[in-house]
């Protein structure tokens, strides 16, 4: 099935997900920019750009899609007691340029990351406009861990999360399913 490649004039513009490859799975799109007009057009369909520094913009619709329900998130009993005892702070939109830019740190060194200067670029726009959001975890006022991603109507889109100790991530996504 040929790639449908997007045009910069109608950045609402997206083909239909039923049209996304198998294979690669959900890869839909090529193209376009990352203004906010685009990837709210974009989320609103089911659609994200991923893509790696020096290639187009690429645009994903999989099928299928990891889909949380907040009520249906495993807390172990174990897990709620350490949870209990744990004295790590949780705040949301205190610092999403440093969660992103935690998100976007390579995760071994010499790697790589999805999350180039374009993409920190455009979400940290969408945060300036009430999309964007971040959920930070910080032990004795030191940022340890976090994520983001984007709100629209009901949904949140978790794009991306870190921990720079273990379970900081997931204190934040539990956080963000408590909300």
């Amino acid at each position: 099935m040929p790639l449908h490649l997007l045009e910069s004039r109608f950045p609402e513009r997206f083909p239909a997900t039923h049209l996304a490859e198998r294979h690669p799975n959900g890869l839909l799109a090529l193209g376009g920019d990352l203004r906010p007009a685009r990837l709210l057009a974009a989320y609103r369909h089911g659609i994200f750009p991923w893509f790696s520094e020096g290639e187009p913009p690429l645009w994903w619709a999989p099928d299928p899609r990891c889909v949380l329900l907040p009520a249906e998130i495993h807390r172990s009993r174990r897990w709620l007691r350490w949870l209990r005892g744990c004295d790590w702070e949780i705040s949301a939109d205190r610092d999403f340029a440093a969660v992103i830019e935690g998100c976007a740190a390579p995760r071994e060194p010499g790697g790589g990351t999805w999350i180039i200067p374009a993409m920190v670029d455009a979400y940290s726009e969408l945060h300036r406009l009430g999309y964007a959001h971040s959920l930070e975890v910080r032990a004795e006022q030191r940022l340890i861990g976090g994520l983001y991603g984007v709100s629209i109507g009901g949904a949140f889109f978790a794009e991306s999360m870190y921990s720079l100790r273990s379970e900081a991530s997931k204190v934040a996504l539990v956080a963000l399913a408590l909300q």
